[in-house]
């Protein structure tokens, strides 16, 4: 059968694989997730045992998904090349990218946190706050740097899922390692610092209380001062150590 033909009288396993193909792509299933029994799988997408195995045939042909023996079928990794990509890596390792990746974050996020306020469910707003109370956890918790990053990013994370934008999703999810830097970066230069992690954590709470309160224009701005007030306190903490610096090699009789 042609490829116009197939588009006019679907098989039955093509259904099956665009309907699993969807909860892949809404974020039902996700990346390493393994797939729900074959009795389960029947009876959710209402399909016969075969037309199911022919369904998870395709997808394995297409690499949406893996079956390992002993283990059963996953969710691959979809965006594993461009994870570890040359230019990933690149812009990972130049610091005075961390500002343009705050450039990008403000736009992104900012749209995300507008559109989880419009669109997001009571599921979406439940799965926001576990995340949100687990960040505000983590404050009474000896974490190190790098796990209160996971946290923070997750709460983010868990606002953008709620944008109900897959591709927007998965965006930020391509970016997920140059976002982690920029989380780290603010969590192990500002959190040791009073003031500021008092602001963040106020700034938290106004794109939290936005979100959840359905109030896009109030979310979007909540979103996009925070990631600026986070650029700039990094900025002003660059230039009080060159300044640091200059006047000690003054008074080192450097000049």
């Amino acid at each position: 059968m042609d490829r116009v033909e197939r588009a006019r009288h679907p098989q039955v396993a093509d259904v099956v694989s665009e309907r699993i193909e969807r909860l892949i792509v809404d974020g039902v299933l996700k990346t390493g997730q393994l797939l729900p029994s074959e009795r389960r799988l029947t009876e959710k997408l209402g399909v016969s045992r075969t037309a199911l195995r022919e369904g998870l045939k395709l997808l394995r042909a297409r690499g949406i998904i893996k079956t390992e023996q002993g283990r059963g079928s996953f969710v691959a990794d979809l965006s594993g090349e461009a994870s570890t990509s040359p230019l990933l890596h690149l812009f990972g390792s130049q610091p005075r990218t961390l500002y343009d990746l705050f450039e990008v974050r403000s736009l992104l996020e900012g749209e995300s946190a507008r559109l989880a306020a419009l669109r997001g469910t009571e599921a979406d707003f439940v799965l926001i706050t576990r995340s949100y109370h687990a960040l505000l956890d983590a404050h009474s918790r000896s974490l190190d740097a790098c796990e209160h990053a996971q946290l923070d990013h997750a709460f983010h994370l868990a606002i953008c899922e709620a944008s109900h934008n897959p591709v927007l999703v998965q965006t930020l999810r391509s970016l997920t390692d140059l976002l982690l830097n920029s989380v780290f970066a603010s969590v192990n230069n500002l959190y040791h610092r009073e003031p500021q992690k008092r602001q963040i954590d106020r700034q938290h709470a106004r794109l939290y209380n936005a979100v959840t309160g359905r109030l896009p224009d109030q979310a979007r701005k909540a979103a996009i001062a925070h990631i600026q007030s986070i650029s700039d306190s990094l900025k002003e903490i660059e230039n009080e150590e060159q300044r640091l610096v200059r006047a000690t090699m003054r008074l080192e009789g450097w000049s």
